[in-house]
């Protein structure tokens, strides 16, 4: 039982995956009590979310060490954050909270903290935003999983 437990961490781990997979996995092919998967779930992706932030200045420091990768970083952050300001003066935290509470292909933990990262949101907000943005991730798809809407196909490929 503790290694179905451990698949769910480790399928939430996943960049592309997150919380889109484990979920419906723990409900339909581990046939686990959908509340103690939801926890799970929950409680891992919150996990990978600081842990990306706080290793993201590192791993940034280290690619950009090579002269290609740091011009093309200088200039992808520079369009980034002139794309984004507005929103970001807006809105804030919530707004990454949002991005990563939207369960679809190219949201999550992993690019919240990214966008997180080059907004310079102070890691106590991105606290915020990653806590609420993954609740709100987990409700949706749990809601989904539990409701046995045909939407649910988005999320879990049949075989």
């Amino acid at each position: 039982m503790w290694l179905e437990y451990l698949k769910l961490t480790w399928i939430t781990f996943i960049p592309t995956l997150e919380l889109r997979a484990s979920i419906p996995y723990g409900i339909f092919i581990s046939h686990l009590p959908w509340l103690k998967v939801f926890m799970v779930c929950i409680i891992a992706n919150i996990g990978v979310g600081i842990v990306v932030y706080i290793l993201m200045d590192f791993i940034i420091k280290v690619l950009t060490t090579f002269a290609p990768i740091a011009k093309w970083w200088q200039n992808y952050v520079a369009r980034t954050q002139h794309r984004i300001q507005r929103g970001v003066d807006k809105y804030g935290e919530w707004a990454v909270a949002v991005f990563i509470g939207i369960p679809l292909p190219g949201s999550g933990v992993y690019t919240g903290a990214l966008a997180a990262y080059l907004i310079g949101l102070k890691f106590r907000k991105f606290m915020v935003a990653n806590i609420f943005g993954v609740l709100i991730a987990g409700v949706i798809v749990t809601a989904i999983c539990l409701t046995g809407s045909g939407i649910s196909s988005i999320f879990i490929k049949r075989m």
